[in-house]
């Protein structure tokens, strides 16, 4: 019985998706003509309050098609230094926008609407780049799952506007936040300009992201997706996965939620433990005591068919899914239970 625990990522499709997909309707979606993407993209915008969405292949595209529409090369995006979009999408801000980044240090991923007003070069001041875009992460993924104040979201809002700014969410987990926090989500529609929504990760989708926001601005992603290559033909069979996910995948969250705070309190009374961060969701990052080699922790670990992830500087990161059932999580509680790190 192996047990990934590396990333929500990881799981695959159950064989109830596997037939609803293979029942898809579909036609070829670069002519907009594939009527299982059409239903994704109004399902999905319709939820958010929104105008429009587009079906992308992945989140990192649908983030960096976002950045594309709200910047201009040589312009600069506002983010946390944990941000996805600085961190981990190759560089892409800069290959793909010629944007650079200023990079702020909130609290586990997450900025606050003083810092983003701190952060803004003078736009008169020509010598320093031109502030066009605040980008956020709802979870933050380096931050273990944290879950923004919905209140912070509205202030950084209004920051934004006065000073003629876009304000992009990165929704990699947004259902997870939905869950923890029971906001409604037509409130986000009415904060940001675009919304990235990815269902591969907690929705247990095996590919497949969703850019959302007004028409107007949907239509240009449009161009900027097939400039990146992230034009798809019978897509619906993976749309479908979308949709499957979305009847029947959103309120099992909080099993993930559940499991990932019970192992946050194990570990806590481990004497090798030295620090477990706060539990919100469903990842948790902690770290052994020092003088203590975490890479061995992940090794005993391998060998009772546990796999858990490193994130450098003494941290490891434990990620609760879909695929990981009940039996899988009384293993790895007793195997925590019992295990010796010198």
């Amino acid at each position: 019985m192996e047990i990934n625990l590396v990333s929500d990522t990881v799981t695959k499709p159950t064989q109830e998706m596997l037939r609803f997909m293979f029942q898809a309707e579909v036609g070829d979606d670069v002519y907009k003509q594939d009527p299982t993407v059409i239903e994704l993209e109004a399902r999905t915008a319709k939820m958010f309050g929104l105008e429009a969405g587009l079906f992308f292949p992945s989140g990192t595209m649908a983030n960096q098609t976002a950045i594309k529409l709200h910047t201009q090369p040589g312009e600069q995006l506002i983010a946390d230094k944990w941000a996805h979009v600085y961190n981990y999408e190759g560089g892409g801000v800069s290959f793909n926008s010629g944007v650079s980044c200023c990079l702020l240090e909130g609290n586990r991923g997450m900025i606050t609407a003083e810092q983003v007003a701190g952060a803004i070069n003078p736009p008169e001041f020509y010598h320093s780049p031109l502030t066009s875009l605040v980008c956020v992460e709802n979870t933050t993924n380096k931050g273990g799952g944290a879950c923004y104040d919905f209140e912070e979201f509205k202030k950084i809002r209004k920051v934004c506007d006065d000073n003629n700014l876009k304000f992009h969410l990165d929704g990699a987990r947004i259902w997870n936040a939905l869950v923890a926090t029971n906001d409604n989500p037509e409130a986000y529609g009415e904060v940001f300009h675009t919304i990235s929504v990815c269902f591969s990760k907690g929705l247990g989708a095996p590919i497949g992201s969703v850019l959302l926001s007004d028409k107007e601005t949907i239509n240009k992603a449009l161009r900027v997706r097939k400039i990146l290559g992230g034009g798809m033909r019978q897509v619906g069979y993976l749309a479908a996965a979308g949709i499957y996910a979305l009847d029947n995948n959103i309120d099992r969250l909080k099993e993930d939620h559940r499991r990932a705070k019970e192992l946050g309190a194990l570990l806590q009374n481990l004497n090798w433990i030295e620090k477990v961060e706060p539990v919100e969701t469903n990842i948790l990052i902690f770290s052994v005591k020092k003088g203590l080699n975490e890479h061995l922790l992940i090794e005993k670990l391998k060998e009772r068919n546990i796999h858990i992830s490193s994130m450098g500087h003494g941290k490891l990161r434990i990620v609760t899914h879909l695929d990981y059932r009940e039996v899988m999580h009384n293993y790895v509680l007793e195997t925590l239970e019992r295990i010796i790190v010198k």
